[in-house]
């Protein structure tokens, strides 16, 4: 007989705690082998391929395209097991971060065969699960069909004490941001869990009632009314952006930033003409060709080993800065997805080439959505180079919780007194944004200056290496 196992979202690392279904690989009824990957989801960090660790025919499977879900809520079912009644053993992997690295050529899709033996039943192997986000999907049974959806409990109902269903730190902190009772809000998730969006309905509509909410009395109301009243304030032709996935990571990372860091900005014009010209001869001598992120790089690296305060973060509980021993830099790359900040690990440590090299791989990594998420965290400083988008200058945002960001703007022609006459110089603006808890203006303004010593004057550098 076979034996139906409950497959549920694994713990994809780096303290993420929910991620979207993207696009289902396989169909209820399929036949599925150890390891194969089952669905892709996004997290705030990066677009992956989640592997299954049993063997068998899916019997169902848990929320639609487009639905979030929290780690550790059911993704499928499997009926696992042998006609003489053997159960098929599992990968045994702990499925933290990418699973398995099957390379993709092994991949495939196998036809899917009626289930035999005692399978699911129709309302799937743990009863019928609600899909998250508010939208009437239901767990299929054996056939593909879908259940009945679990009706969501009205506010009234729940219980004014006791353990509240939530398990995401983020939905939790939005409440109490939000002066929300979580007690008193019906959760849309599998057994009444109470996700981010039933959070974010419950306190648009509580803004609706006007500025008589409190949080000594919030307003809750039952998920399926707060959708409706929200539907119901839309304007026509009003287009709704949800705010998640990578632009929801962004959003809130830029929000602390703002909301902790008292942030600064200096800057100052620099004569870029001669590291033009040292980057043309470095390439006229064949070998790699050198990128100008990559010298950059090499100056904000030098520039950190002379000014190491601004290579720090602050711990906030301890009151403390720590300065790190090491330069991971990261870089602001856009790609479809949005904005994301991959990091060169130890870029003190590397030359021209190798951060050429090291650029480029991250670069197309984030364009393909490919980035894991070590690629991009635990970054001390970044390099945002908007140059790239036509503008001059720029006054960023730090990227929390590093403590400053050079911003390096266009290289255009401009006219310049070099040498006591007035030229025509290759010019670029350069900004640095830094943490005014970590140093003052003095020591942000004599990174600044070197830095642009070394691009006016690259033999500067040379004289520290």
């Amino acid at each position: 007989m076979a034996q139906v196992l409950e497959f549920k979202l694994p713990d994809l690392g780096e303290g993420l705690t929910e991620a979207e279904i993207v696009r289902w690989l396989v169909q209820v009824g399929d036949v599925v082998a150890v390891d194969q990957p089952v669905v892709e989801v996004e997290t705030a960090k990066a677009s992956v391929e989640v592997p299954c660790p049993y063997g068998g025919v899916v019997t169902a499977r848990y929320g639609e395209e487009g639905a979030e879900l929290p780690v550790g809520a059911p993704l499928l079912t499997v009926a696992v097991g042998e006609p003489d009644g053997k159960s098929t053993a599992g990968s045994g992997n702990v499925l933290v971060g990418y699973g398995t690295s099957e390379s993709p050529g092994r991949r495939r899709r196998v036809r899917p065969v009626a289930l035999t033996g005692g399978g699911a039943s129709g309302n799937g192997a743990t009863g019928a699960r609600a899909a998250v986000n508010g939208t009437k999907a239901a767990s299929p049974g054996v056939n593909g069909t879908a259940a009945a959806p679990a009706p969501s409990l009205p506010a009234t109902a729940l219980p004014s004490d006791g353990p509240v269903p939530v398990i995401s730190p983020l939905v939790r902190r939005l409440a109490r941001e939000g002066g929300l009772d979580l007690r008193r809000l019906a959760g849309s998730g599998p057994d009444g869990l109470i996700l981010r969006a039933d959070v974010e309905r419950a306190l648009r509509a509580g803004a609706g009632q006007g500025s008589g909410r409190t949080a000594e009395a919030p307003v809750a109301m039952p998920v399926q009314a707060v959708a409706s009243a929200s539907a119901s304030a839309s304007v026509p032709g009003e287009v709704r952006v949800p705010l998640k996935g990578i632009r929801g990571a962004v959003a809130d990372k830029l929000s602390r930033s703002r909301r902790e860091i008292p942030d600064a900005t200096c800057w100052v014009d620099a004569d870029a003409t001669e590291l033009m010209r040292a980057r043309a001869a470095m390439n006229a001598a064949g070998g790699t060709k050198i990128s100008l992120v990559a010298l950059l790089a090499r100056i904000c690296a030098a520039a950190l080993a002379r000014f190491p305060e601004l290579n720090s973060s602050v711990d906030t509980e301890a009151r403390e800065i720590v300065q790190h021993p090491y330069v991971h830099l990261g870089f602001a790359a856009q790609t479809e997805r949005g904005l994301v900040v991959p990091v060169v690990r130890d870029a003190h440590t590397r030359d021209a080439e190798s951060l050429t090299g090291e650029f480029a791989r991250l670069t197309e990594a984030a364009r393909a959505g490919t980035l894991t998420p070590g690629e991009l965290t635990g970054g001390t400083f970044t390099l945002n180079n908007y140059g790239v988008f036509g503008v001059d200058g720029s006054t960023p945002i730090v990227n929390h919780p590093e403590a400053a960001m050079l911003g390096v703007g266009r290289i255009v022609p401009k006219p310049w007194v070099h040498e006591g006459e007035l030229a025509v110089r290759q010019v670029v603006q350069l900004s640095l944004t830094f943490d005014h808890r970590v140093c003052d203006g003095g020591t942000a303004g004599g990174f600044l200056r070197y830095v642009a010593d070394c691009v006016e004057q690259p033999a500067v550098l040379l004289r520290t290496l």
